[in-house]
């Protein structure tokens, strides 16, 4: 069997062992990791790679990304999340699957050269919907058929980004039945993706946008037949709170809470909420930058984890965090946690580094294949270079690459043993991308009256 050896690497692992040390790692043929240690002398292989003293670090992983929104990037600036939600709908009324195709694999490709190697991908809803303040729901302005779901599976499969798939029932704008064979389809289409690539399915959880509690009932179904997870956006915002934290009960009731569910954002909860985060298992997914961007407010993730809770981290969409940066959000997330408390201890490095990788895989439900550099993972890692830009003498290895190393420094992107992103090497299929999202997300805005200034 065909081995490489990637070694002089100072190795940041996220394994609850080692913070760092400096050494080597193995990678057969497959893309596993099947060897790992300390020091210069290296075991037996076909190929040898000399990283030359570059730090490296598992591949990041969004726990909750909107991948196909980087045509947005910049708008509803200072809108808080209902009026920006708006803004998106009706800058999509006029897209159409192939449109959701070019942007999925643009913005799938962004996440890679930015050191996201697995990602919690909420699709593109085939509802094209705004929010209704009167109705705290959302309204239907354009339906698709399944297509415009299963286009925006095909382009996160051709970016070679591994992916989990989450899929919104719209089951108040559709039929029931209808909502259902939508969702089936989605997850059948999934088994015509490289198995190494899917990550599997999930039901993008909307009951803080709904107005009964058959919504959860009908999520919990579509977990228990097709055996997958729930990530719900809930408590997000301060707007309408009251009525947000009132259909808490909604998911509790209905069977939802547990191993495989996950609250995205859960800002603002209530004491019995985290109460029954906690008793039930559940996950929270945490997005510092989107959330100081939409002004939604700070989650209390240190008292998540006192609790012991799996908290995971995202970089939410490409057009309210803007830039797809995971440095940039474990950056933001740590200084405003110890602004906040006015405490210096709250969080460390690592513990930032460990919620962006580990924890995040943790809180999906991927720990078994990705997070973290361990012998019998996925080989997908970063090669972090310190010296381009120098950063000078590296006195604490961890504190430097979370506090000092950036996209700057980052050299190469590997998804299972493989260059998926180097510094300098032209990508013939970003600039394809890139070019038609860009012509297909200003036909589908001029739709709606939308141009854009350039």
């Amino acid at each position: 069997m065909s081995e490489t050896v990637f070694h002089n690497a100072l190795i940041v692992p996220v394994d609850g062992v080692h913070d760092w040390f400096e050494g080597w790692l193995s990678v057969d043929e497959n893309g596993i990791i099947t060897g790992i240690g300390q020091g210069t002398t290296l075991p037996e292989a076909t190929t040898y790679r000399d990283l030359g003293g570059a730090f490296v670090g598992p591949g990041f992983v969004s726990a909750h990304s909107h991948i196909f929104t980087g045509g947005m990037r910049g708008t509803a600036a200072c809108s808080p999340l209902y009026d920006w939600v708006s803004t998106l709908g009706r800058m999509m009324i006029g897209a159409e699957p192939e449109t959701l195709y070019w942007l999925t694999l643009s913005g799938a490709l962004d996440h890679i050269s930015n050191g996201i190697t697995s990602v919690y991908n909420f699709a593109q809803s085939r509802v094209v919907s705004v929010f209704d303040y009167e109705t705290s729901t959302l309204r239907a302005e354009r339906v698709h058929s399944p297509e415009f779901i299963t286009r925006q599976v095909d382009g996160m499969a051709d970016a070679g980004i591994r992916f989990v798939t989450s899929v919104r029932l719209d089951d108040e704008q559709l039929p029931e039945a209808d909502s259902f064979d939508a969702f089936g389809v989605a997850m059948a289409h999934l088994d015509t993706v490289d198995p190494r690539f899917t990550l599997g399915g999930s039901v993008y959880g909307a009951v803080q946008w709904s107005s009964a509690a058959v919504t959860a009932e009908r999520e919990h179904e579509m977990m228990t037949r097709h055996g997958v997870t729930n990530q719900a956006h809930f408590v997000e915002t301060a707007e309408q709170l009251d009525i947000q934290q009132n259909k808490f009960d909604w998911y509790d009731q209905s069977g939802c809470l547990g191993n495989d569910f996950a609250f995205g954002h859960f800002v603002h909860p209530t004491v019995k909420m985290v109460e029954r985060v906690v008793e039930t298992g559940s996950s929270v997914v945490w997005q510092p930058m989107s959330n100081g961007r939409l002004g939604s407010g700070i989650c209390d993730t240190p008292t998540l984890l006192k609790r012991g809770v799996r908290v995971g981290m995202g970089v939410d969409d490409q057009s309210c965090t803007d830039l797809s940066d995971p440095f940039q959000n474990m950056r933001t997330g740590l200084y405003l946690q110890r602004a906040l408390h006015s405490d210096a201890t709250i969080l460390s490095p690592l513990d930032m580094l460990t919620l962006h990788t580990l924890g995040s895989a943790r809180s999906i439900g991927v720990d078994d294949r990705v997070g973290s550099l361990e012998v019998g993972k996925y080989a997908d890692f970063l090669v972090v270079d310190p010296t381009a830009p120098h950063l000078g003498p590296i006195w604490d290895p961890v504190a430097t690459y979370v506090l000092a190393c950036g996209l700057r420094n980052l050299a190469e992107v590997i998804i299972g043993g493989q260059t998926a992103w180097s510094r300098g090497i032209e990508q013939p299929l970003r600039a394809d991308a890139d070019k038609e999202a860009t012509a297909r997300m200003i036909a589908a805005g001029a739709v709606s009256g939308f141009t854009p200034a350039r």
